[in-house]
């Protein structure tokens, strides 16, 4: 087994290898605006480290989001070009499980991202494993009596402490963490417990056609 994970639904651009028993490699760089320009490189410098070719790869992991519209999309789309090029399965798992599992926390806590416009994407979660709510994305101050008594992992609970008086890292994502549950998962036979690589949006993109745009076309 070879999985290459990658995910770029928060600001961390993450790649990684796992051979099934560990992580063979790791790179990243957390820059929000140059997903597309950073995702192959990182690539490239991983499976070098690792002495290693793409073909060599068996399965691709992909981190579906939530996450921004934009930067979801190029790694979705480099996963998807990758499995049709190598043949191989793309296995989608959500974003915050990855923040979950790299945690390590085991009784109950949530994850929170930045969503921008002062929200925050959420879940809750019995342990580090087991997500038990479905993604969401809410203002800070809407879950934080919901939230009150639980640890608060992720970027978005540093962002807002006020609201999450026990946030904890880590802050960004880690292809790592995301290949070592999905290794987890397939030796534990649970192809089940994997989504589909699609983007997981919650809303809708930033980017909106101007209202009252006008159409100028030759006469």
């Amino acid at each position: 087994m070879l999985l290459l994970a990658v995910d770029t639904a928060t600001p961390a651009v993450t790649v990684a290898l796992h051979d099934g028993d560990s992580v063979v490699a790791e790179a990243g760089q957390v820059d929000a605006r140059r997903h597309g320009e950073l995702l192959l490189p990182t690539v490239d410098r991983v499976l070098a480290e690792a002495g290693l070719k793409l073909d060599a790869v068996t399965a691709v992991v992909v981190g579906v989001g939530p996450g921004p519209y934009t930067g979801l999309r190029v790694g979705l789309a480099t996963a998807e070009t990758f499995g049709l090029v190598l043949g191989v399965p793309v296995h989608g798992l959500c974003t915050l499980d990855g923040l979950a599992y790299a945690s390590g926390l085991t009784g109950p806590f949530a994850v929170a991202t930045d969503a921008r416009r002062k929200e925050v994407y959420w879940a809750r979660y019995a342990d580090a494993r087991t997500r038990v709510s479905e993604p969401a994305v809410d203002r800070p101050a809407d879950i934080a009596e919901e939230l009150a008594d639980l640890p608060v992992v992720g970027s978005g609970a540093l962002l807002y402490p006020g609201a999450f008086p026990d946030a904890r890292g880590p802050e960004h994502q880690s292809a790592g963490a995301l290949a070592s549950l999905a290794a987890e998962k397939l030796a534990a036979g649970e192809a089940e417990a994997f989504l589909a690589p699609l983007p997981l949006y919650l809303r809708r993109p930033d980017a909106q056609v101007p209202k009252n745009y006008k159409v100028v076309t030759p006469k």
